[in-house]
């Protein structure tokens, strides 16, 4: 799907065929991204083309029971791009000042940003808001729930 510019998603249900947690998109970069815009950033590129593969994931569910719903190819819409756009450069400005302390799921319409690591105690390198080296979690965007519910609900 890379070759084609396709990202391949899984959207995860719960018992309502609701989507049952938020969608990891990308690795979010924690250094000071100078020149990095919107149109080149990895949100932008994981996001322009998606193939949405929902299927049943509640936990009371056998796995032989468990089915897989009908995949869907999704391009944000212009008010959706606007929306996505706003809470990446949020995140970046939020990032770039080393404002990490600050950084946590609540913020952002429909685009996340939340530690994205095999641990708690997993570290990079960046800098802090004096520019000084510092370590901190990993961080990972991340689609909100109450946006995916949209895509699946204008797609089915």
């Amino acid at each position: 799907f890379e070759h084609l510019g396709i990202e391949l998603k899984t959207l995860p249900l719960n018992i309502r065929l609701e989507p049952k947690e938020s969608t990891f998109v990308c690795h979010a970069p924690l250094s000071p991204s100078g020149g990095l815009s919107w149109q080149s950033s990895s949100v932008y590129q994981k996001l322009r083309e998606v193939l949405w593969v929902p299927f049943e994931a509640d936990p009371d569910l056998d796995m032989s029971q468990r089915r897989v719903g009908q995949s869907f190819l999704w391009s944000p819409s212009v008010s959706e791009w606007s929306v996505l756009r706003r809470d990446w450069e949020e995140h970046m400005e939020t990032i770039s000042l080393g404002k990490f302390d600050e950084i946590d799921g609540r913020r952002g319409e429909y685009l996340q940003l939340r530690p994205k690591a095999y641990s708690s105690h997993a570290r990079a390198a960046t800098f802090d808001m004096d520019g000084d080296a510092t370590q901190t979690n990993p961080r990972g965007f991340y689609l909100r729930t109450v946006f995916t519910r949209q895509i699946l609900a204008s797609n089915t």
